[in-house]
């Protein structure tokens, strides 16, 4: 866990590292901690964001900046950043990952240990990456999941981006255990996607925790809970 936090420092602006928990979008976890701090600390007004959206499927490391501290935000974004976590074999699904039901089968009872390196193997340095359809770019004003949801498919361009390191830590088929390092703005669920085409089949991304951002590790973060109790535990700054 990070050094307590101050309500001063926290009111004037900081940086504070968050443990997402499953199944919390981003904002929501954003939006927890402003209404602590607002509430608790008796202002009426905090800005507070965070560099690096993760889907509310995936855990981990969320960097979090309050007050003045917004305007650095940028500055992570660009980050590498480092994730762990499974693709399951044999199946696709729309959004690419587990967050919707299967659409597809494959087989998978082909796939050997070697042919699972030269497939990762393919991913290693800069790549082009489809964007998938369920995710926040915006077309015409409005993001892509919102345009799949409606059963609308919208041609989007491949992306330049750049994986530093992928390695395959455990093999039990139909699920592989990986872990990536990799550049701003890489999809985990469509790198799930073309590892499974790769290897003739078909992948979708089970689970996923972002573990670093940059020099950031998840180790020194906040729970959420944990950090809420903190924040409830300070004096209002009318009384400061």
């Amino acid at each position: 866990m990070e050094d307590p936090l101050p309500s001063r420092k926290l009111l004037d602006g900081t940086c504070i590292l968050v443990n997402k928990p499953l199944g919390w979008s981003s904002f929501d976890v954003v939006n927890k901690i402003r209404t602590s701090i607002k509430h608790n600390l008796g202002v009426k007004k905090i800005k507070v964001g965070h560099a690096g959206t993760l889907d509310p499927m995936a855990t981990g490391l969320l960097i979090v900046c309050t007050g003045k501290k917004t305007k650095t935000l940028s500055d992570y974004q660009g980050l590498p950043k480092t994730y762990t976590g499974t693709f399951t074999l044999g199946a696709t699904t729309p959004s690419y990952d587990a967050e919707s039901e299967p659409d597809a089968t494959f087989p998978f009872d082909h796939i050997t240990p070697e042919a699972i390196e030269e497939a990762r193997k393919q991913f290693i340095g800069p790549i082009e990456q489809m964007p998938p359809m369920y995710s926040a770019i915006k077309v015409d004003g409005q993001p892509l999941y919102k345009k799949a949801r409606q059963g609308i498919t919208i041609e989007v361009q491949p992306r330049p981006v750049t994986i530093y390191e992928l390695d395959i830590t455990k093999i039990e088929l139909p699920v592989l255990t990986f872990q990536v390092k990799c550049s701003k703005g890489t999809y985990i669920r469509s790198l799930a996607n073309d590892f499974g085409k790769a290897l003739r089949s078909g992948a979708y991304l089970s689970s996923l925790c972002r573990t670093e951002i940059g020099q950031y590790k998840l180790e020194k973060a906040w729970e959420l809970d944990d950090l809420v109790e903190h924040i409830e535990s300070f004096i209002p700054a009318s009384q400061l």
